[in-house]
């Protein structure tokens, strides 16, 4: 891609921007959220028009009017936002637009059943083909993803943050499954704020800041942290954010809580102004652990208490009531609405106290309010009555934030708060936790990220199937103890 140039309006997205990938090559493609990324491989991709510059696809220039132009070259894309239909059928959505037939004119659903069981087979991916897209979650829905591009015999293949929401297993096999690939000549160009699956599985790459590119090379000739600083533009402070609260004033006890089939026996307690962490792997059972206690999820056995008196939150408006606050995972799916703007999702939570007259919302305190919790979370954004859309996946995220910050919350439960989160965002966002503990804010992180945990959390409990395994504290939290414990090996 040569002189690559593309606005949307008066935004200049992408400004004179180069790349090339060679066959049998695994390039990392770089750069905080809106730095240019997703739009240059959306041309790469047919999915929308260029204003100036040359695509050469082995050595000929191309133009690519639509996807299929793209896939038909050879180009197979693997989007950060999933593209697959619930009400169809894994194996329908593995051959959505290449579907086989029989007689011409009928489905061979029987064909397509067979190969995809193949692959999955062959991947070590325990999934029934037949079964229904909607009924599975958010991580075996991009493995769905990842499977359905691989089976096109691309030559080329763009990964937009394609591990988001794995686990380790599951993303050592794609890397498997890559590193395959490479060896058969296909070139793939992967994009990840993870910097160490890009260490790990990349041959070079290529950094975007603000539409320019300014970095490229061998990984073997850089560390994480000069990456991270090339992407943002300045050195990267990697600290633990968070001091060990002192105070024993406990806010939040939980006593033998179960539900029978996500979680078992789970007892602990949080104290004002700590950073309390919860990791595991998939099937730890954590979110539905406090989407039952948040009012959210199934019925469970147990007790908890808050400030000392007992409760059970009959709904998630109880709990708002009662000062509690969950920023839910998987944003898209969960955290924002994507036909509202930004400043009607950011005040979704406290509709309710805005009111006027019972009837109408009370638009200038609205505004007000948000107007606080933007200045407060460094927002990037133009005008509130943009769609949420409009913003980066940090910025999206930082307005999930603020709705809940709004609630004014005792208790904050944040779902794996960085993911799809830049290197700069994510800073700002682990900036924003220590802020709202030094307050006296009591904040639970769930993460399936070490890293993560070691650096906001000065205290975390390690869940197994559902099971508490361990509680570790300080120098206790590091990645092998995590990693013993989150695959049930005892201490």
């Amino acid at each position: 891609m040569e002189g690559i140039s593309k606005s949307f309006g008066s935004n200049l997205v992408l400004d004179k921007v180069s790349f090339e990938i060679e066959g049998g090559e695994i390039k990392a493609l770089l750069g905080e959220n809106g730095a240019g990324k997703s739009t240059l491989m959306n041309i790469l991709g047919g999915v929308i028009d260029k204003n100036e510059g040359h695509v050469f696809l082995d050595g000929k220039e191309v133009v690519f009017s639509n996807p299929k132009d793209a896939m038909d070259s050879g180009i197979a894309f693997i989007h950060q936002e999933l593209n697959l239909i619930n009400d169809l059928a894994i194996y329908e959505n593995l051959f959505i637009g290449r579907e086989k037939k029989k007689n011409k004119c009928f489905l061979d659903h029987k064909s397509m059943q067979e190969e995809g069981a193949a692959v999955f087979e062959r991947m070590g991916i325990d999934l029934d083909v037949r079964a229904m897209v909607r009924d599975l979650d958010a991580s075996y829905k991009q493995i769905v993803e990842i499977m359905r591009a691989m089976m096109m015999n691309a030559r080329l293949i763009i990964m937009d943050e394609p591990t988001t929401s794995l686990t380790d297993p599951e993303i050592e096999r794609v890397f498997s499954f890559m590193r395959r690939l490479k060896s058969e000549g296909v070139a793939i160009i992967f994009i990840s704020h993870k910097l160490n699956e890009v260490m790990s599985i990349c041959d070079s790459y290529t950094v975007l800041r603000d539409g320019h590119m300014v970095a490229n090379g061998s990984v073997k000739s850089v560390t994480t942290s000069e990456i991270a600083s090339m992407m943002v533009g300045h050195a990267i402070d990697a600290k633990n954010r968070v001091k060990k609260s002192e105070s024993k004033e406990e806010v939040l006890r939980v006593e033998s809580v179960s539900d029978g089939r996500h979680f078992d026996n789970i007892s602990f307690s949080l104290y004002k102004g700590e950073v309390l962490g919860f990791t595991g792997l998939l099937g730890d059972g954590r979110s539905e652990l406090f989407l039952s206690l948040f009012g959210d999820g199934r019925a469970y056995k147990g007790k908890m208490f808050l400030n000392g008196k007992e409760k059970r939150m009959k709904n998630t408006s109880q709990a708002v009531d009662e000062g509690l606050a969950y920023v839910p995972r998987n944003r898209k799916e969960n955290g924002i609405i994507k036909d509202l703007s930004i400043l009607e999702n950011g005040s979704l939570v406290t509709l309710s106290r805005n009111r006027k007259f019972h009837l109408f919302i009370d638009k200038e305190k609205t505004e007000k309010d948000f107007e606080e919790q933007k200045k407060n979370l460094r927002i990037k954004m133009e005008r509130n009555e943009d769609l949420i859309t409009s913003l980066s996946g940090g910025n999206q995220q930082k307005v999930v934030l603020a709705k809940w910050l709004s609630s004014s919350p005792h208790v904050l439960v944040l779902d794996n708060p960085t993911q799809g989160v830049d290197v700069g965002a994510k800073e700002d966002i682990y900036e924003i936790i220590a802020e709202l503990a030094e307050k006296g804010v009591s904040v639970i992180v769930l993460s399936s990220e070490a890293q993560e945990i070691m650096r906001v959390c000065s205290r975390c409990f390690v869940l197994y199937h559902g099971k508490m395994m361990g509680e570790l504290e300080g120098d206790q939290i590091n990645e092998n103890t995590i990693m013993k414990l989150a695959t049930g090996v005892e201490e």
